[in-house]
């Protein structure tokens, strides 16, 4: 008997949309009315879910139209991966990338458990801040090749990068992309509760630090061990046996990256820039370090290609990631998963009603990826359950935060983490066991976290007026 094969990637996304199409023939399909923000985008309104009349069933027609679809629909950051594939490639031939490595290789070779804390903590603090996610993916082949030249692998660079940005969004202290909208609609208090969140961010990052560094350390001890020894290298073909001394040159063309990625902070933060704009910065620098690096601009043409051809495996892999969530908006069942997760929440103690919207936030995750389209899809549903449940507000866009932040570093639809694991050459079934463990761990920490929060009224201080409350309770009511 031939033992069980995991099937590639693409094949498991695939088949992921067949499931999604079946599902749509099975859950029954219906929406909730909504209604648009200040901002254009729309919100759900209580009470008023209601099942279709006649039921639509997509067709397997359907289902292969909605793969050109989902790629169109990932156009910007399948776009935004080639562009940074491409510049960084510009950046590896003027000598910068390597010069970096070996110097990041003199300082701690010895003590590769500081570099895997510094990426961690630093990343976590980013994305808490300002919500980066997509930002990481320039990072990810420099420290692919850093862990190699320090005996490690593909997987510990990836679960520094993803653990990172995983705990960022998880324990949130400022994220204007999910904290903000959650605590908006929540009709709480904006950046109220930040105590809480400061201070479960270290407990939080040394969780994701010891599972990251204890697998890296069997594997530095054991190569066989690693998940992926059986695997190509990503950087295969580009071996260094020495690496050039980090010049003035390279100084100032790792100078210029800082003031980009500042730059591209600065915008995110003050004009609400996105993956276009991102894309435009690195366009920018990869022509001001052709120039720097005194290339030949046929040489950064030829690298630029070169880089945008490594990726194209990572695009097939966010495109198709896409097409999962697009299913389910296309068979009308995306709100009938929402409002019936929520029901059995009014069945039981507050403190489980609590850990419950954690499981529910978790589970919608995968079928709304989006950080700030979870919150607009669920929290106005949550905040008003949470009065009728007896769980403070706080505590329900805690668990939003949660359950929608760790999972970003699980769920297939989710295109940030499949251009991470596709650019370092992990495939998703091996990444699926190195971060499950970490994430029992999360979540485990999470319920403890909401269950405390619950029985000491975190956020009681800032709940909503009476009568707001009372209006919100009489339209929760009849959810159930």
């Amino acid at each position: 008997m031939k033992s069980f094969k995991v099937p590639h990637t693409l094949t498991l996304l695939f088949s992921m949309m067949i499931v999604a199409m079946i599902a749509t023939w099975i859950v029954p399909q219906g929406f909730f009315e909504t209604s648009l923000t200040e901002s254009g985008r729309e919100v759900v309104i209580p009470n008023t879910y209601e099942q279709v009349e006649s039921r639509e069933l997509l067709t397997p027609w359907q289902l292969l139209t909605a793969v050109p679809r989902a790629f169109a629909a990932a156009q910007d950051i399948i776009f935004f991966v080639f562009i940074v594939g491409g510049v960084l490639a510009i950046a590896r031939r003027t000598g910068t990338v390597d010069a970096l490595i070996g110097r990041l290789l003199e300082k701690n070779r010895e003590t590769p458990e500081r570099l895997i804390f510094m990426v961690i903590f630093f990343f976590s603090l980013a994305s808490g801040a300002i919500g980066t996610a997509g930002e990481y993916i320039p990072f990810v082949l420099i420290l692919v090749a850093l862990c190699r030249a320090m005996k490690l692998d593909a997987m510990t660079a990836v679960g520094m990068t993803v653990a990172g940005y995983g705990v960022g969004y998880g324990i949130s202290a400022f994220n204007p992309f999910t904290v903000l909208i959650a605590q908006g609609i929540a009709e709480i208090p904006p950046y109220s509760g930040l105590w809480l969140r400061l201070v479960l961010i270290l407990p939080f990052v040394l969780i994701a630090f010891h599972h990251v560094w204890s697998y890296a350390k069997k594997v530095r001890e054991n190569p066989e061990s690693s998940l992926v020894a059986d695997l190509p290298d990503p950087l295969e073909g580009q071996e260094q046996a020495e690496y050039p001394q980090l010049n003035g040159r390279h100084r100032l063309i790792l100078g210029t990256f800082l003031a980009t990625v500042g730059i591209a902070i600065y915008g995110i933060s003050q004009y609400g820039w996105y993956l276009y704009e991102l894309g435009a910065c690195f366009v920018g620098w990869g022509i001001l370090i052709t120039v720097l690096g005194r290339l030949k601009f046929d040489d950064a043409a030829d690298s630029f290609i070169e880089g945008v051809k490594d990726l194209t495996h990572t695009a097939v892999l966010i495109g198709i990631a896409r097409g999962i969530a697009l299913i389910l908006e296309d068979g009308q069942i995306l709100h009938s998963i929402v409002h019936g997760l929520s029901l059995p929440l009014g069945e039981v103690p507050a403190v489980i009603s609590a850990i419950g919207m954690l499981v529910i936030q978790t589970i919608l995750n995968l079928f709304v990826p989006s950080g700030s389209g979870q919150a607009f899809v669920t929290m106005p549903l949550m905040a008003p359950l949470s009065d009728l449940v007896d769980v403070p507000r706080q505590v329900a866009v805690l668990a939003y935060q949660m359950g929608d932040g760790f999972s970003n570093m699980i769920v297939p639809t989710n295109a940030v983490l499949m251009g991470i694991i596709g650019i370092a050459g992990v495939p998703y079934d091996r990444w699926f066991r190195f971060c499950m463990p970490l994430m029992g761990k999360l979540m485990l920490t999470c319920a403890v976290v909401l269950a405390l929060a619950t029985l000491f009224g975190y956020g009681m201080g800032v709940q909503p007026q009476l009568e707001s409350s009372i209006e919100v309770l009489s339209a929760t009511q009849m959810l159930s």
